[in-house]
């Protein structure tokens, strides 16, 4: 039976959710002795089960495990294997000593019978350490081949669904499928996670929204997650129908993983643009704050498995298929490009063909001397696009051939088999140029494989007829749009699309000088060889442990439902403000200081109309009337626009434009905090602010009496952040000899005179009072922006100190459960309302006036 979670997620999804199979659980692996809860027992989502293991696990997650399963010959039981070339096994490499202990969760290839499920699973955890998730075909068709296939790899790979021809279009049904698919992924893991000590590593597109479901059943969860795909730009995510969905799941991870920074600079973009969320990078990491937690982005590319690829290298079986080409190749005058690809729609196969075809016809002193050989790998995928790419390759590779072969040459050779190891890596050895013109690609390791194989060794020299003092030497022609692309600085960038660059590459490749491509090789191999997949690992798992040292600091609140589902992650000591506890101590108090925050405290952000309501008005009056309070409203608003709003006010002591202004009653003059301030460096900063207006769509200008403030919030918000940069060190620069300080805010660059801020304003008030024997004894603020943190740093520190009473009670309250100096936390402006008509209800009880400061 689904467990109560799954219906939670899936209710975006519509109809009712799919059945399926649950095999029995799996016992977890122990390390000493001890008890372990049944984890699908129902928890308190903000704390995790404690764990009685005692070493570090890592649990590695992808669609397929790294294991071949072949049925035995008299049709009984399996035969199971490790899959040498799978990533999953070779990137234990990176995982250092025997101590870490490895468990995998994934499908196998081959379906299993029912009746064999439970069998298969225990022989797998035993042997092999790995879980096995069992999917009924038609489920994992509709996963597999429906969504994944035909929608997130299309789009992933820019291709839209303009019409049904070009890619899948959205189907609910499809996307229901992959996100049944993910929860079970989930209750597999259930039955191996220790929450407390496992890090938890889930690879690539297939399993997207999987961090959702961890992280709402271990609020603390140490997770990571690499997509191996390229991430799109906005432009084309944004046609996802469930783009938010999964953004959100993905930042349910700790640490993010890409190839390359395009990719996640699309990703933050999109996650900018649809979830309003900022990024920064601090001391060489990039971090997203998502509700209290940093979510990390990791820019790293895979490697090769160097030990495997040397090792290949040595096999006699190689140096015989390396001798094999030479005799085909070499010794009878011929010059071998080499092209290894899948055969889909994405690897550029034809336009690889194109253009040899315009090199043999442009310079016709290749035509029997160069042979392209191409290696199709059987595609991954299956449909009318893969039949299309096939037929046309075999049509070009024909035409090519009838056109320039002539006897004994065939200037293109088609391999539409699979090849086994060993014979790729001959090819590489005696290929003189590898080329992968790809029209997007993830990652892409055939030019990683290329340039170790033209390395070779001592043993493969002997047979190229190579001293070993001779330096080696390979060119590599690589489309721009492959992930592995901007590791290799020294290949020859194409447009792949571009058929006449790509031959023209493809003669500079055979006509450069050699010492020129033994130099580019040589830059190759350097960093190949030290970038390699244990290189990776390691440095992946090493990031995602340093973003969750810090898990256990925090308190953890799961909120939202369904995939928007999200975990708040709060200080320990952070906590909501009770109202009983802060009515009681403000009943036996006698001396009260409260300071409000307008904006986002008292009046809604989102609010049209900004002026206060009467019911805000009338609760001010009330505290206000008490003999025992003094009540300061400090905000960033104009003194003119306030003194309107508050007009009815007698008694409240307003700070404007952030405390420049103060006015300690209606009929007292406004006084400045900062007195004699020349503003005569607003002629410097009004011409730069109005030059980044006219270039930025949708900004202003607020020209206020003691500050300036340029504000980007109806600007794209990628250009506005942008421009914000720029003119922010622009101003930088211009006013560094002023006495004004500038600061980038929630859509704003601020140029005020230095000395102003609530902090200062609120540590000015209080020092007031206490100069007229008016130590307070109860301290209320309440604010909700990053302004009002300096005012909850000021209040907080004040304590124990001469400007409050020995026994006062300090409550410095942020709206909103966010990251914050302030200890307590209201949920939104309509508690904070409640608590404040719940303060004027006890004034209002109480009798007498106004306390006053002359």
């Amino acid at each position: 039976m689904a467990s109560r979670s799954y219906s939670n997620l899936l209710e975006l999804c519509s109809s009712d959710p799919p059945s399926f199979r649950m095999s029995r659980r799996i016992p977890r692996v122990m390390t000493v002795a001890g008890i372990i809860s049944d984890l699908d027992d129902e928890a308190d989502v903000g704390s995790c089960s404690s764990s009685s293991v005692t070493r570090d696990r890592t649990i590695i997650v992808a669609n397929q495990l790294p294991i071949r399963a072949q049925r035995k010959q008299d049709g009984k039981g399996w035969i199971f294997s490790w899959d040498e070339d799978s990533l999953l096994l070779q990137l234990k490499d990176g995982l250092g000593d025997d101590d870490v202990e490895v468990i995998y969760v994934g499908c196998l290839r081959e379906e299993i019978h029912p009746s064999e499920q439970d069998e298969v699973s225990q022989i797998l955890l035993e042997t092999f350490k790995c879980a096995p998730t069992f999917i009924s075909p038609d489920l994992f068709s509709r996963y597999y081949h429906g969504y994944c296939k035909q929608q997130l790899w299309p789009l992933f790979h820019y291709m839209l669904p303009l019409s049904p021809d070009l890619g899948g279009r959205f189907d609910r049904s499809l996307w229901q499928a992959y996100v049944s698919v993910n929860k079970i992924f989930a209750d597999k893991i259930l039955e191996v996670i220790n929450p407390e000590d496992d890090f938890v590593w889930v690879h690539d597109y297939h399993l997207m929204v999987l961090p959702t479901f961890l992280r709402k059943r271990f609020n603390r969860v140490k997770l990571g997650f690499f997509l191996h795909s390229p991430f799109p730009s906005s432009e084309i995510y944004k046609t996802l129908p469930v783009r938010e969905e999964l953004l959100r799941a993905l930042l349910n991870s700790d640490l993010i993983g890409f190839h390359t920074f395009d990719y996640a600079r699309h990703f933050l973009s999109c996650c900018g643009r649809m979830l309003g969320l900022s990024y920064e990078s601090k001391r060489g990491y990039i971090g997203l704050e998502y509700y209290g937690r940093t979510v990390s982005i990791k820019i790293l590319p895979v490697g090769i498995h160097m030990g495997q690829l040397r090792s290949a290298l040595g096999l006699p079986v190689t140096e015989a298929k390396v001798a094999e080409l030479i005799k085909q190749f070499r010794d009878r005058g011929r010059i071998m490009l080499l092209g290894v690809d899948d055969m889909d729609i994405f690897k550029g196969i034809t336009l690889k063909l194109l253009a040899m075809e315009q090199l043999l016809r442009q310079h016709p002193e290749c035509r029997g001397k160069v042979v392209l050989v191409q290696i199709a790998n059987p595609a991954r995928g299956r449909g009318k696009d893969v039949k299309e790419v096939q037929a046309e390759t075999y049509a070009t590779v024909k035409r090519i051939n009838q056109t320039f072969g002539m006897a004994g040459y065939e200037p293109v050779v088609l391999i539409d088999r699979p090849l086994q190891f060993y014979e790729r890596i001959a090819y590489y050895v005696v290929a003189e140029c590898c080329l992968v013109t790809a029209v997007r690609d993830g990652m892409n390791l055939i030019p990683y494989e290329y340039i170790i194989s033209r390395q070779g060794n001592e043993s493969l020299d002997k047979v190229l007829g190579l001293s070993p003092s001779t330096p080696k030497k390979s060119m590599l022609v690589v489309s721009e749009f492959i992930g592995c692309s901007p590791s290799l600085s020294g290949a020859i960038r194409v447009n792949p699309w571009n058929i006449d660059a790509v031959a023209e590459a493809m003669d500079s490749a055979l006509e450069m000088a050699e010492p020129e491509k033994q130099l580019r090789h040589e830059k190759h191999f350097r960093y190949v060889s030290t970038h390699d997949v244990g290189y990776w690992a390691h440095s992946f798992l090493q990031d995602l442990e340093r973003t969750c040292k810090d898990h256990s600091r925090h308190r953890c609140w799961g909120i939202g439902f369904g995939l928007k589902f999200r975990v708040l992650s709060l200080d320990t000591n952070f906590r909501k403000l009770s109202m009983d506890h802060i009515v009681s101590a403000y009943r036996r108090t006698k001396i009260r200081a409260i300071l409000l925050d307008y904006d986002g405290t008292l009046m809604p952000h989102a609010s049209i109309d900004k002026s206060p309501s009467s019911n805000s008005i009338d609760i001010l009056n009330s505290l206000c009337r008490d003999k025992n309070n003094m009540v300061f409203l400090v905000s960033a608003r104009r003194r003119t626009t306030l003194s309107e709003w508050f007009s009815s006010c007698e008694n409240l002591v307003i700070a404007a434009e952030h405390g420049y202004f103060l006015r300690l009653k209606r009929d007292a003059e406004w006084e400045t905090c900062v007195p004699g301030v020349d503003f005569s460096w607003k002629q410097i900063a009004e011409p730069v602010m109005k030059l980044y207006t006219e270039t930025t769509d949708g900004s202003t200008i607020e020209d206020k009496e003691s500050s300036l403030v340029w504000c980007y919030e109806d600007s794209d918000p990628d250009f506005g952040s942008c421009q914000a940069k720029e003119l922010l060190d622009h101003l930088e620069s211009v006013l560094a000899n002023e006495p004004v300080s500038v600061k980038s805010g929630h859509h704003i660059v601020e140029v005020k005179p230095q000395g102003v801020s609530k902090g200062i304003v609120a540590g000015h008030l209080l020092s007031t009072m206490r100069d007229r024997e008016m130590l307070p004894d109860f301290v209320l603020c309440i604010g909700d922006d990053r302004s009002d943190e300096d005012m909850f740093e000021v209040i907080t520190s004040a304590v124990a100190g001469p400007s409050l009473a020995p026994t006062a009670e300090v409550f410095a309250c942020t709206v909103g459960r966010k990251p914050s100096k302030a200890k307590y936390f209201l949920d939104d402006i309509a508690e904070s309302g409640r608590l404040m008509q719940g303060l004027a209800s006890v004034s209002d009880q109480a009798a007498g006036g106004s306390l006053h400061i002359a």
